[in-house]
């Protein structure tokens, strides 16, 4: 099928099939039974990202020849569809690696790649530093910058909300090099976490995906080698950036159709074993509609995501499509955990269950990596661009 110029498969290779089984197989062994105590007592999932980590589950765009899974962008979301079925959280926290990746993977210079993709395949963990505490949607409006001296940049400013601070071993950090020349004088930079000045926060008590460890990040003077520059040219940043989101909401998406998939599971299976009125809850066409209106969501969200993530692959731009599948997904995945927590009646408000707490994983998605407004912003701009 012909769908935007690009040919769409809907049958999944026997590849693709086993790599969709291999994840299930992991979310449903490893993740579910675990997600609510890690999402209690906002327990970092370490253990289980190692062994994500080496089953090759979280690497698959970095390429071969750094240790990666040498894969594309469809693979990846048909990954990480099964690990957000299995907690949200899980799929944010192990994703953070692969989001500060992402500006390497696309603007790195070689010696970059061979060095810090590498380190994310061996089992390292990174992080990606844009926001800040007056920058969120803005990102125009950060304030860290990187100053050279000699055959040094020195860095100084706070990040904030940073997805893996506490347990990182390099961050990718924006800032700007050039103020006066606006978004184009912005550079990317990879930070170690053990240089001096690197400082970090206390974790934030979240509402949702307690498990992912967020923090701010304080640069103070941190002395940063010039060969850290990404990609070895300054005001290059803020493109590499946008590039890298292209790359990163499809998998954000993703997450959010596997938490939705989740929800509509547990709630087909609650309500075909609760008997009101002398037959289950699912017979009646109150709740059975509320479920075949989730089907359908899910699998309009997931034909969004599949597609951004496939027109990625084939090296066009994909930035109207990512945004697409972002807002579409992470609107779609708030609306049916708020469906299956109703489904669940009382018990749906309690944590004894898994739906209240994919309903507060289900939020941050609308606010992280560009809010649902903002996509709409994307949206809009892209297709009036031409008019």
């Amino acid at each position: 099928m012909l769908l935007a110029g690009i040919m769409v498969n809907f049958e999944l290779s026997d590849e693709q099939l086993m790599l969709q089984e291999m994840a299930r197989d992991f979310a449903n062994e490893e993740i579910k039974p675990n997600a609510a105590s890690w999402d209690r007592d906002s327990i970092f999932p370490r253990e289980a990202i190692s062994k994500a980590n080496e089953l090759g589950l979280l690497t698959l765009k970095i390429p071969e020849k750094y240790g990666g899974g040498g894969m594309g962008s469809f693979e990846e979301v048909i990954v990480l569809e099964e690990l957000g079925c299995g907690d949200p959280g899980f799929a944010t926290a192990s994703g953070s690696s692969m989001l500060a990746s992402y500006p390497i993977i696309t603007g790195g210079t070689e010696e970059q790649k061979e060095k810090y993709l590498r380190m994310v395949t061996e089992g390292k963990i990174a992080a990606y530093c844009v926001t800040e505490p007056g920058a969120g949607s803005d990102v125009q409006a950060i304030k860290t910058e990187a100053v050279r001296q000699g055959d040094e940049y020195i860095i100084n400013g706070q990040k904030m909300w940073i997805t893996g601070a506490g347990y990182a071993d390099w961050f990718f950090v924006l800032a700007y090099t050039n103020k006066e020349a606006g978004y184009k004088g912005m550079s990317g930079f990879i930070v170690e976490a053990d240089l001096d000045g690197v400082e970090l926060g206390k974790k934030e008590e979240n509402m949702g995906q307690r498990c992912s460890d967020t923090r701010s990040v304080t640069f103070n003077n941190v002395r940063v080698p010039v060969e850290n520059l990404i990609g070895g040219k300054e005001n290059d940043g803020w493109m590499n950036a946008m590039k890298a989101f292209d790359l990163s909401r499809p998998s954000i998406a993703s997450h959010a159709v596997g938490n939705a998939r989740g929800a509509m599971e547990e709630a087909i299976d609650y309500a075909s074993e609760r008997n009101a009125f002398n037959k289950p809850i699912i017979r009646h066409q109150a709740i059975s509609f509320m479920i075949a209106d989730m089907a359908t969501k899910i699998e309009a969200a997931r034909m969004l995501v599949w597609k951004a993530a496939l027109k990625a692959d084939s090296g066009k731009k994909n930035t109207l499509d990512a945004a697409h599948a972002k807002r579409f997904s992470a609107d779609m995945a708030m609306e049916i955990t708020t469906d299956a927590v109703q489904i669940f009646g009382g018990y749906g408000y309690s944590e004894e269950y898994p739906v209240a707490r994919r309903m507060r994983g289900a939020k941050v998605v609308q606010i992280f990596e560009g809010s649902s407004q903002i996509q709409r912003l994307i949206i809009s701009r892209e297709m009036l661009q031409d008019i």
